[in-house]
């Protein structure tokens, strides 16, 4: 038997990154006027989640194909996109603070020079060069980057996230319309049953 917490180890390390996160709306507020704000506790989150989309991204592709040995987004891009379209349109709201992300959006469309997200490249500007592009390490990337795990998680524990086991449930972050609250009588909490289609 599967302990519930090792099952879904990259859910609970997002967990952690969103209570981090939540805690950091009462130093900030969560506002586009403070998307240009920057700070090192930014800087964490955006590094950490981030980092965090590489590796569930390299899972997905696994899942998908286990022939194929991705070593970065645009090779992810080619294997997922075509399987999880919808995941480039999903929106994450934030309804709290009356926000709305759709942090893969780039993937949707088809850009020459960069298709990937802007949070993506601020998170490799931050991580390769951090004396010149701290200040990408804002609250704009922050939150893309974070709503951007959550979106992958979805897609990584897609039978777990149809089922309502993605148990606890992000305290701030919801997927637009495509979801149903049930109640998860073996985990005796609320559970979200996500419709990712």
């Amino acid at each position: 038997m599967v302990i519930q917490g090792t099952k879904l180890l990259h859910w609970n390390y997002f967990l952690a990154l969103e209570s981090d996160f939540e805690h950091l709306s009462r130093y900030i507020e969560f506002s586009k006027d403070n998307y240009k704000a920057y700070s090192l506790e930014m800087a964490h989150l955006l590094l950490a989640s981030a980092s965090e989309v590489d590796v569930v991204l390299k899972g997905i592709c696994k899942k998908i194909n286990l022939v194929k040995n991705p070593r970065n987004i645009d090779k992810y891009r080619e294997i997922v996109k075509p399987v999880y379209p919808k995941l480039c349109s999903m929106k994450v709201l934030i309804p709290r603070y009356g926000l709305e992300i759709t942090p893969w959006q780039r993937w949707k469309k088809k850009y020459k020079k960069n298709p990937n997200p802007h949070w993506w490249t601020a998170y490799n500007d931050v991580k390769h060069d951090r004396g010149n592009e701290f200040k990408k390490a804002n609250l704009k990337n922050t939150i893309s980057a974070i709503t951007g795990l959550y979106v992958v998680l979805l897609y990584y524990y897609y039978d777990e996230a149809e089922n309502g086991e993605l148990i606890p449930s992000p305290s701030l972050l919801r997927p637009e319309g495509a979801c149903d609250c049930t109640f998860s009588d073996s985990y005796m909490e609320f559970g979200i049953n996500y419709l990712l289609l």
